[in-house]
């Protein structure tokens, strides 16, 4: 179920819900719900049998909406589990899988450059750091020995 996005399944669980006590819908209804489009209103019923959650009932064509269509228990079952949000929801956490579609595969690829780029620039800061520490050690480094050289020329004047 990889191919629809987060409206579409809010879609389809909304007209899963709109199932009544008769676990049926007319066409009329159907198109009520979907505000007369027809078009849409078919993809979901296609993807919905696709899952095999309802079946079609009454005339109709090819392209053309059922007279009825009737809520099997499984549908009733994936509904009360979470639905297609649910699913989506899960989709979206799960690490992406070798073999997956063209568009997550690159939409992963640009997570990746992303962190990658971070991490570049994390490093960036820290070696700046590192340089930074390393010039002051130097600087204490060379005053400790400058101070070395004043304390053995002031122990030999006073001496002599």
């Amino acid at each position: 179920m990889t191919d629809l996005n987060e409206y579409e399944c809010e879609m389809l669980d909304t007209l899963l819900e709109a199932f009544g006590i008769p676990d049926s819908l007319t066409r009329l209804q159907l198109l009520e719900l979907f505000d007369q489009d027809e078009a849409a209103a078919f993809a979901m019923v296609q993807a919905l049998t696709r899952e095999g959650f309802v079946g079609k009932s009454g005339k109709h064509g090819d392209y053309e909406l059922p007279e009825k269509l009737i809520l099997k228990p499984k549908g009733e079952k994936f509904l009360k589990e979470g639905g297609f949000m649910r699913r989506y929801r899960q989709e979206q956490q799960k690490p992406l899988e070798v073999g997956g579609t063209l568009a997550k595969l690159q939409q992963q690829n640009m997570k990746l450059q992303n962190i990658k780029l971070a991490h570049e620039s994390e490093i960036s800061n820290l070696q700046k750091t590192v340089g930074i520490l390393k010039t002051k050690q130097y600087i204490w480094w060379a005053l400790c020995f400058a101070a070395l050289i004043i304390g053995y020329i002031i122990g030999h004047v006073y001496k002599g």
